[in-house]
């Protein structure tokens, strides 16, 4: 499970304001929630919507060091479920 600051670029960077990273067998990725909806992805854990995402950095064009922080903060996180 890697959560980087390119997935969080990722999420940010998603067009539609619905996508999500999610966590499933242990790997992250952003995906669009409707694709939630599918086989494919059932189940994923949401771990944080775009939305949620730009509320917690508080724009939508953070600073290099606030992506970081966040990724690290999220691998701790999830790390700490023990995923």
């Amino acid at each position: 499970m890697v959560i980087d600051d390119a997935l969080v670029c990722e999420l940010l960077e998603a067009t539609g304001g619905d996508a999500a990273l999610i966590l499933l067998e242990g790997k992250a990725q952003v995906v669009g929630r409707a694709d939630l909806d599918s086989d494919a992805f059932r189940g994923a854990a949401v771990l944080l919507s775009r939305a949620e995402l730009v509320e917690r950095l508080g724009t939508s064009s953070p600073a290099q060091e606030d992506v970081t922080r966040l990724a690290a903060a999220l691998r701790d996180a999830v790390g700490k479920l023990g995923a």
